[in-house]
């Protein structure tokens, strides 16, 4: 099962009640692979998570190496917003049905039970979206000055953090996410607003002296781009939206929202505390759908301004190419197969962890996750064997168990995925120290759980070095040489991260350098901040999310000449 070969690219196929798995993944609307790639596949890495298990935690011993700590602890209760009612879609300020009157269902990918059925949208409502959104661009919105705006994006993130055990909640229950995983993005998901809060009374132009004969006089405006129409992905929807939203909101943008159909709530509940704040109507609009329909048809709309998306690098593509009919801007944070380097001076007790988590996390599902680990030859057969141990170590269960550190997939077909990789793995020679299948013990039974796999022995060549998983599975490959050692870090379509441990600082610095990735990170993995940027290299996209540089993707630069005499 190559990568971007699946029909319907990234959909769960959740089943019923009893988890009898009755849908297959291509039989939807017998939907062609063509307009598949419109579903968002991926992902979004937003913190580090590297919560290390206690050494006294008893490990449960399955077979052999799959040994792991298994959880099947009765979860918290769970807020009202996910209670298997209907959710409408959100445009101009109202929440109304989708055109056509059809409805999905989102299922928790733990257990299969209902959370919700949510509004279908497909072209119609995206033109409804798009038209509210450019009405208010050109109409109210374009006169609130950036103190207004200031004001709203603070007013937003007070009510984020005042319900942040609930959204928290939502991102676990919808695609999976340990609590101990989502209630850790409180402080960054707030910080990103107020940080956007802040860049809204920083946009300003420059006055620039030029060259030509004559009083003449010039400087620059920068002013916002218009209607965005912004794609996110299941993997961390809560701070996908904000992603989103946030910089459109400070740049006096609108936008129209799609979310994953796989984790569709958390971003209407958000959208409810946008108009909570006082957002106008019609600057932000939520349409929920299927990535074939509504995010295709927002993709190529010749009223949108600018596409902003998270996904696979095959959906990214077909972005460009729709967003060719009114050469519309397009930012787009991609994939990875990301380098994570071990080299033999390294804090080992700090690097242990981290290489584990920097691929664990989130059950694997982040875009820049250290899934190739390079190991120097010395230390190999020790660290990666302590890896493994980590591994096992990690609690796998139900995400609303807050013991829990390793939930589910978020869907079948994405468990179909790695399950594929993980017998390729050990079909190409690879030896699976930890994990390497699905878990199936008790309740686990019913959800898309796949044990933590570190695979030995692993050489650059093999798909699983090669490729993008997608999930909790760790290649960890030997070096001897440091310039062999660059260019095999680099031999990868991909550039999104990166990491080394290492006590050498010139090393750290020579070798940050020489790495082709748009993060690298020295003796941690997945720090960020919102102030700093994060994007891609080569076929993880292009542009930048965080930081001013994120800013500036929403921005039109205008030129201004005035002749004085």
């Amino acid at each position: 099962m190559r990568h971007g070969s699946f029909s319907g690219e990234g959909r769960r196929v959740r089943s019923s009640y009893n988890m009898a798995f009755a849908r297959p993944c291509t039989s939807r609307h017998g939907r062609s692979s063509f307009h598949a790639a419109f579903t968002p596949f991926r992902h979004r890495c937003i913190l580090p998570d590297l919560t290390i298990p206690p050494r006294s935690n008893p490990i449960n011993h399955l077979t052999g190496s799959a040994a792991m700590a298994v959880s099947q602890a009765i979860p918290i209760t769970r807020h009202p917003f996910a209670n298997g009612s209907y959710k409408q879609m959100l445009i101009d300020g109202k929440w109304v049905d989708a055109a056509s009157g059809k409805r999905f269902e989102t299922h928790n990918p733990a257990t299969g039970e209902l959370l919700a059925t949510v509004a279908e949208g497909d072209k119609e409502d995206i033109d409804r979206a798009v038209a509210a959104a450019r009405r208010a661009f050109e109409g109210p919105w374009s006169k609130v000055k950036p103190f207004e705006r200031q004001n709203l994006l603070l007013k937003l993130a007070d009510l984020v953090e005042k319900n942040f055990d609930e959204l928290s909640q939502l991102d676990t229950l919808d695609m999976g996410a340990p609590l101990s995983r989502t209630r850790a993005y409180r402080l960054r998901a707030v910080g990103m607003l107020r940080y956007y809060a802040g860049q809204t009374t920083a946009i300003h132009g420059e006055t620039i002296e030029n060259s030509l004969p004559g009083e003449i006089f010039s400087y620059t405006l920068k002013e916002p781009i218009g209607v965005v129409g912004a794609i996110i992905p299941w993997n961390g929807p809560l701070t996908a939206t904000i992603w989103k939203i946030g910089p459109a909101i400070a740049t006096g943008c609108t936008v129209v929202l799609k979310p994953a159909e796989e984790a569709p709530l958390t971003s209407l509940r958000i959208a409810e505390l946008a108009m909570e704040a006082g957002i106008p109507p019609g600057v932000v609009n939520v349409v929920p759908g299927y990535g074939e329909t509504a995010g295709a048809a927002l993709a190529s709309h010749h009223d949108v301004d600018k596409v902003a998306f998270t996904g696979s690098h095959v959906t990214g593509q077909s972005i460009i190419r729709a967003s060719a009919g009114n050469l519309k801007r397009v930012s787009l944070e991609l994939g990875g197969k990301s380098p994570d380097i071990v080299f033999a001076d390294a804090d080992l007790d700090a690097a242990v962890p981290g290489a584990a988590m920097a691929v664990f996390a989130n059950s694997g599902q982040i875009c820049s996750a250290g899934t190739r680990l390079f190991v120097e030859q010395s230390i190999y057969e020790e660290f990666v064997g302590r890896v493994a141990e980590f591994g096992k170590r990690l609690q796998v269960g139900n995400g609303l168990d807050p013991n829990v550190q390793i939930g589910p997939l978020v869907s079948e077909q994405q468990l179909e995925r790695v399950t594929g990789y993980l017998d390729i793995g050990q079909k190409e020679g690879a030896r699976a120290l930890a994990g390497g299948g699905r878990v199936t013990e008790g309740a686990l039974s019913k959800g898309f759980f796949v044990s933590p796999t570190v695979f030995a022995g692993v050489q650059d060549n093999m798909r699983i070095a090669q490729e993008e998983i997608f999930g909790p599975v760790i290649s960890a490959i030997a070096f001897k040489d440091m310039d062999e050692l660059v260019k095999r870090a680099n031999n990868t379509t991909f550039g999104l991260g990166s990491g080394l441990w290492t006590r050498d600082v010139s090393k750290a610095h020579a070798v940050a350098k020489s790495l082709r990735a748009g993060s690298v990170w020295v003796n941690c993995y997945q720090a960020m901040d919102p102030a700093v940027p994060f994007g891609g290299y080569k076929m993880s996209g292009y542009g930048r999310e965080s930081g001013k540089q994120h800013v500036e993707e929403y921005l039109n630069v205008k030129a201004v000449w005035i002749k004085t005499a």
